[in-house]
């Protein structure tokens, strides 16, 4: 009987040997939690990751789970994020981390010693995570409720980018769009505005339109690069952003989950509102932009 239960030991021993060494799909794993939401987290990292000489995105099945590479001294790295939300501020987060040129040599060598290819994924970790917990400093969202997007005539500029860079395309347009109400005589009735058309959550792809809302003039003067749209008023969710522009995003994933915790149907089309000029240079937090996500 004891030589059976010791083959049995022995054979599980080696079984779990032979998956850990050859089969885990990782070679090390980093666990914490965060006060912030799955999208929130995602669009945060990508932001931070962007800026590291090194760093590429390599995939995302979704906003809770996508993967980076980082080039530390000529050796890669993978970051695979895992974020799991727990409530509507919490997030628990689990990073896979590996290292295919050392992956025998790093999955000995864990278990038993700081290892330089750990030492380096921790700290990245912590400077990414260091990061994320600024940001959220730096921005806050509040949840109104129901509401209504006004109705309005706008001049508007169609464009296409990727969600972290909508900003720099109103940046570019700001100037060109204002001077083609100046130059064409229309008259400015609002705040500018961005209504997206197209949503690719996955592949972080937006169209949108970047506009500035007129009075409808009696004749319409042709202006190339520019187009007129009625942005007609309806029924959408809304939240306030005090935060810098460049996330106004965080804005709406807050949305999504408070349609989801009340099982409102909503188009992820949302349409944002600004009342800022970022060049005056105040205090982000003073910021501000109404955020509708519209209800189906």
């Amino acid at each position: 009987m004891k030589r059976k239960i010791g083959l049995v030991t022995t054979i599980l021993l080696l079984a779990f040997l032979g998956w850990y060494l050859f089969i885990k799909p990782y070679d090390y794993l980093v666990r914490f939690e965060v006060k912030a939401l799955p999208g929130t987290i995602n669009q945060t990292v990508k932001l931070s990751n962007n800026s590291i000489k090194g760093s590429r995105f390599v995939s995302q099945e979704n906003i809770a789970h996508f993967t980076y590479e980082m080039n530390h001294n000529d050796s890669i790295f993978t970051y695979e994020w895992d974020i799991q939300k727990i409530n509507d501020s919490l997030s628990k987060v689990r990073v896979y981390v590996s290292n295919p040129d050392n992956r025998l040599q790093n999955r000995l060598k864990i278990p038993f010693a700081d290892t330089p290819f750990k030492l380096r994924a921790d700290q990245t970790l912590k400077t990414t995570l260091k990061t994320l917990h600024e940001h959220l400093k730096r921005i806050k969202v509040s949840i109104v409720g129901e509401s209504e997007i006004p109705d309005t005539y706008c001049l508007c500029v169609p464009l296409k980018d990727t969600q972290r860079n909508k900003a720099n395309g109103m940046m570019k347009n700001y100037s060109f769009l204002s001077s083609m109400v100046l130059k064409n005589n229309l008259q400015l009735n609002g705040s500018p505005l961005v209504e997206v058309t197209d949503w690719q959550v996955a592949k972080d792809s937006l169209h949108f339109n970047f506009c500035n809302p007129i009075i409808k003039p009696d004749s319409l003067p042709e202006i190339a690069g520019v187009f007129y749209k009625q942005v007609k008023g309806r029924k959408a969710l809304k939240a306030i952003y005090n935060g810098n522009y460049i996330t106004s995003d965080r804005a709406w994933y807050a949305l999504l989950n408070h349609a989801d915790n009340n099982q409102i149907e909503v188009e992820k089309k949302p349409l944002e509102i600004f009342y800022n000029n970022p060049s005056t240079g105040s205090d982000e937090l003073n910021w501000k932009a109404e955020i509708y996500m519209p209800i189906k």
